[in-house]
């Protein structure tokens, strides 16, 4: 018999999976439904944001870093190149 995988393991090529607006809103002991209601959207589409399977629009987005107390570039920022890497 086989035990389940930990729920907070990352699936393979989702850079999303541990993002930062999910350790955040957990660091505020805050749930998935009740940020999906101060943002006034879907709890599936915070799940789907968690995820990094959804984009949210500047608007959703300055809605949920300020639910979180945070700012749009520590939740949605991109990622700081790689020195000496292309593009």
């Amino acid at each position: 018999m086989s035990s389940p995988a930990p729920r907070t393991q990352a699936r393979p090529g989702r850079a999303g999976a541990d993002s930062a607006v999910r350790q955040r809103r957990r660091a505020l002991r805050i749930t998935q439904a009740e940020l999906a209601e101060a943002s006034e959207v879907s709890r599936q589409t915070i799940i789907a944001i968690e995820q990094g399977d959804y984009a949210p629009s500047v608007f959703l987005a300055l809605r949920i870093a300020r639910t979180l107390g945070s700012t749009v570039e520590d939740l949605f920022g991109a990622p700081e190149p790689h020195p000496g890497g292309s593009a």
